[in-house]
Order: C-alpha cells, then structure tokens, then sequence
C-alpha cells in the first residue's frame, strides 16, 4: 500500500453560511483517511496515543454541498517519535486542498516514544509515496 485514499460527498453540515466547504472540512477528511488506514493496517492501534503537533492546509479550489471529493493520504517522513502525513483532496480530476500534518506518539504517561515497530512497518508503507503537489 503507497497511499490510502478515501471517497466522500460534502455534507450539508460540512458547508458555512456561503454555501463552500468550511475550512476545518477538509482537516477532518484528511483525518479521516488517516484512521481508515490505521483501522486497514492495525486494527488495534491506540489512536488516543497519537495527537497532533502541527497542522497545515493549502485551499486551491472551492468545495459545495454535495460536490464529490477524494482524499488521498501518504506518509511525507517518518521520524523516531513522529509522522508527517502529505493529504490532497481533489474532486474531478482537479487539486482542491493539500495539507500536511505532525502526529506524534506518546507513551502512557504522555511523552512523546519512538513508534512501536509494528506501527513503523504499517506507516512506512505509505512512506515516500509521489502525489501531484502545487509546490
């Protein structure tokens, strides 16, 4: 597995007063994808050991009710405590939103901990994977 990608139709909950996408929408889609890999490659995976450090969005093209989207998640580096995650969202064809995000792994008392291996091995799977980007 290079990349793990997720489908979805903009809800009328995820939209603001003008009708697009609210900004956060595309953070809990990228987020999304993201479980839905941890839930595919580690079904018992801890995920309330796994917060994010850093979040980042770039917004290339509008999102309505009811558009089609697709969220596309790979892993941009893989470190000893954290993970940055490269995400697109596009809808026909066409570059909506990327972003990134920093999770880190804690251990039981709430320090950051190198990954276990296992979770290594299913991250590193999706490590390194070549997705379009405006950059």
């Amino acid at each position: 597995m290079r990349a793990h990608v997720l489908d979805g139709d903009v809800t009328w909950v995820e939209t603001d007063a003008g009708g697009l996408i609210h900004n956060t929408s595309a953070l809990r889609w990228a987020e999304a994808t993201e479980h839905a890999f941890y839930r595919a490659a580690v079904p018992e995976l801890p995920v309330g050991r796994l917060p994010r450090r850093r979040i980042e969005a770039t917004y290339h093209r509008p999102l309505k009710f009811r558009d089609r989207y697709q969220v596309t998640l790979s892993v941009e580096k893989l470190g000893r405590t954290s993970v940055t995650y490269f995400w697109t969202v596009t809808s026909g064809g066409a570059l909506c939103v990327e972003g990134r995000h920093v999770v880190v792994h804690l251990d039981a008392d709430g320090t950051p901990a190198p990954w276990p291996q296992y979770l290594r091995d299913a991250v590193a799977r999706l490590e390194n994977t070549a997705i379009p980007t405006s950059r």
